[in-house]
């Protein structure tokens, strides 16, 4: 049997809002990269994520060591604009005070 070496592309796309994510699911690129960078074997990715193929988990893996600046900036860029979003979220919703806040919503005798 004569074995034939194939290309087979990297199962990731960017969807209208500029995320990366996944071929066919919801996860994003981050939340693969950054749980292999916290120690995650492929398989415990597949364990935590069961809508991914463990073969598309090896190729995104790979594809973060065959460009890990470009991905790393990439990463730093979603953290960066998820900061906008949190402070801009806080200043709009005053998250001091919220358990308060709710607790008198629940018992307005309280």
């Amino acid at each position: 049997m004569l074995l034939i070496p194939t290309v087979t592309p990297i199962p990731l796309i960017t969807d209208a809002n500029g995320v990366v994510r996944i071929s066919k699911t919801r996860i994003t690129l981050d939340t693969v990269v950054t749980a292999y960078l916290e120690g995650a074997t492929a398989e415990e990715i597949g364990e935590q994520y069961p809508s991914l193929h463990l073969k598309d988990i090896y190729f995104v893996i790979g594809y973060y060591l065959g460009h890990q600046a470009e991905v790393d900036a990439y990463l730093r860029e979603r953290q960066r604009l998820a900061a906008e979003v949190q402070q801009e979220a806080e200043k709009r919703f005053n998250p001091i005070g919220v358990r308060d806040r709710l607790l008198a919503r629940r018992n307005p005798q309280g």
